[in-house]
């Protein structure tokens, strides 16, 4: 089974905090498998690092939307500061409520914010 993951870039700005989804991204990359931050995670840290090349990235539409992605990545850069990396594991698959006919869709959680060296740090 593939571990499905999108790579989304968006500004640091001010009021727009890294542990919930930003409302404009500038760029979005698919990934097929190996989408989990054990992996994933630590290539685009390194990436940040030591510009090391991250390889299976494919370039999408910026409204791409994908129902079986497992994490989505942000990466947070804005010039003279500091670039932040956020990961969010995508909310799981959708069940039926027990009380009522309507289907319930878990909310994705955000597993990680940091710098690039607190992310190998906690899955490398």
């Amino acid at each position: 089974m593939s571990t499905r993951a999108q790579v989304r870039f968006a500004t640091r700005e001010e009021g727009v905090t890294f542990s919930e989804h930003p409302n404009a991204i500038h760029a979005q990359f698919y990934v097929h498998s190996d989408g989990y931050p054990e992996f994933l995670g630590v290539e685009i840290a390194n990436s940040l690092i030591d510009s090391a090349k991250i390889d299976n990235l494919e370039i999408e539409e910026l409204c791409a939307k994908h129902g079986d992605l497992d994490y989505i990545y942000y990466v947070w850069q804005s010039k003279y500061k500091s670039t932040w990396i956020s990961i969010f594991k995508v909310g799981g698959d959708s069940e039926p409520c027990d009380h009522c006919d309507r289907i319930m869709r878990y909310e994705d959680e955000c597993i990680f914010v940091g710098e690039p060296q607190k992310l190998i740090e906690k899955y490398d």
